[in-house]
């Protein structure tokens, strides 16, 4: 749709063919690329399931006609919708009247919101220095733009606490960052972000990082996950049964909050250090994952004994993702494995540095070449031409690594680098279970912000506490 879109506005007349299930995806597309005229065709059905005999049947009967009649005539596209002003009052009403005009205009998630009202909107604009109306992008795939207001809407309808805005704030400015590719968010293996926070605001705001760390039930950790998902339907413009096309998808998620007691002790660099940003400062982690798994009661008492079962972990819970390491998008899939303080203080008397433990995972994850490619090639249909590992290295679009031979039982990683495989501490102190996600690739990139405090702020936070 967006090269539609480019070659329309050079004069050439276009149509884009649509798999019946996108059909809805394109036309809300093209009207938040400005272009609601869009011509789309669709192909009935889903071609990875036609025979060539089906498929050209119908292309034939359904299809060419659309294209046709796309190119020699000027149809109505989708309705421009006109929204309401950033500060608009849309509605007055009791609690359950207001929820429910939110719900009927598809801004909650599905359960009652708090009602945005001008005081408690000015509430959350006071816990940050930057002005109502800045602009932190514009957001794909309905461009419109994320706003210090938009954001304090939001935080409020989730149910956030004001003091959480500087938080809310950068999670946006995560959110806007192309690297994370947030236009992605509606794609139909249905992947979840991920929130990890790090920095002394985990105690002072009361995030929960031990027992039931990924649990709702703490307003901090709880609410701003909340928040994520509000802001991606409302403002960035995902909305179910239109361009979010989440074949299953799930709820969102709760922040994590690693335990940086555990890392001090232990010398391990949090998630956000990892990243790039300030040792001991505040920060967060967005990363989109396509499914998580417990790793069960690892047994041991040093490094190896424990690290040989996380590495099954790793390794087993990684499936179809391998086309972001080697396919679709070079080098882009990190799973994040996060170790139980317990575990990782065990790991660490042994000796090994998250670094270390890095290596390990990266050379005992390796699967076979055979396999390999049957997740990139065979099974599905998403490298082009079907390719093999030693044939994309062939052709310069892999590492040498994996081509050393056409051996299809020859060993290969599953990652690009060891630090790919991401490692955090948390959860439950005394319990040996970890956890591991399998990671998006280039569709919600692992990304990190800073968390700016405005002026003030101790000041503000005692106020806010009385």
């Amino acid at each position: 749709m967006r090269v539609s879109a480019v070659v329309e506005r050079a004069g050439v007349p276009t149509v884009s063919l649509v798999s019946q299930g996108f059909v809805g995806l394109a036309k809300t597309s093209s009207l938040g690329m400005g272009m609601p005229d869009l011509g789309i065709a669709m192909v009935p059905g889903h071609p990875d399931v036609q025979t060539d005999e089906e498929l050209e049947r119908n292309v034939l009967s359904v299809t060419l006609e659309q294209v046709i009649s796309c190119l020699t005539s000027l149809e109505q596209g989708m309705e421009r919708i006109v929204e309401p002003g950033p500060r608009e009052v849309v509605f007055e009403g009791s609690i359950d009247e207001v929820n429910r005009y939110f719900y009927e205009n598809l801004w909650t998630d599905g359960v009652p919101i708090m009602p945005p009202t001008r005081g408690r909107i000015e509430a959350f604009l006071a816990f940050t220095d930057r002005a109502p109306h800045e602009v932190l992008g514009i957001m794909l795939p309905e461009n419109r733009a994320a706003t210090i207001w938009s954001i304090a809407v939001n935080g409020v309808m989730a149910g956030c606490r004001p003091e959480y805005m500087p938080i809310l704030v950068s999670l946006v400015e995560a959110m806007v960052d192309p690297k994370y590719g947030v236009e992605h968010s509606g794609n139909t293996p249905g992947s979840e972000t991920q929130i990890v926070i790090n920095g002394p605001l985990i105690k002072e705001l009361g995030f929960n990082y031990e027992q039931g760390a990924m649990r709702d039930g703490f307003q901090a950790n709880t609410s701003i996950g909340r928040f994520w998902r509000l802001f991606l339907s409302n403002v960035t413009g995902f909305q179910r049964h239109q361009n979010d096309k989440a074949t299953f998808g799930g709820t969102w998620r709760v922040v994590m909050a690693e335990n940086e007691d555990v890392l001090a002790e232990i010398g391990w660099p949090s998630l956000c250090a990892d990243m790039g940003l300030a040792a001991g400062g505040n920060g967060i982690f967005i990363a989109r994952y396509t499914g998580g798994k417990v790793i069960l009661s690892v047994y041991g008492n040093t490094a190896e004994e424990c690290l040989i079962y996380l590495a099954d972990g790793v390794k087993n819970i990684t499936g179809w993702e391998l086309i972001f390491t080697v396919g679709v998008a070079a080098g882009t899939y990190k799973p994040l494995l996060v170790l139980s303080p317990i575990i990782a203080k065990t790991i660490a008397k042994s000796g090994f540095s998250k670094a270390d433990v890095q290596k390990y995972l990266f050379e005992n994850t390796r699967i076979t070449a055979r396999q390999f490619d049957n997740y990139i090639g065979t099974y599905t249909n998403t490298v082009p031409g079907r390719r093999t590992l030693f044939d994309l290295v062939k052709l310069g679009k892999a590492p040498k690594i994996y081509g050393a031979s056409r051996d299809p039982e020859r060993l290969v990683p599953i990652v690009f680098r060891p630090e790919d495989i991401m490692v955090a501490v948390g959860g439950d102190p005394l319990r040996t279970n970890c956890y591991v996600f399998s990671q998006n690739g280039y569709i919600g990139s692992p990304t990190a912000k800073p968390v700016v405090l405005p002026r003030d702020w101790r000041a503000k936070l005692k106020a806010a506490e009385l």
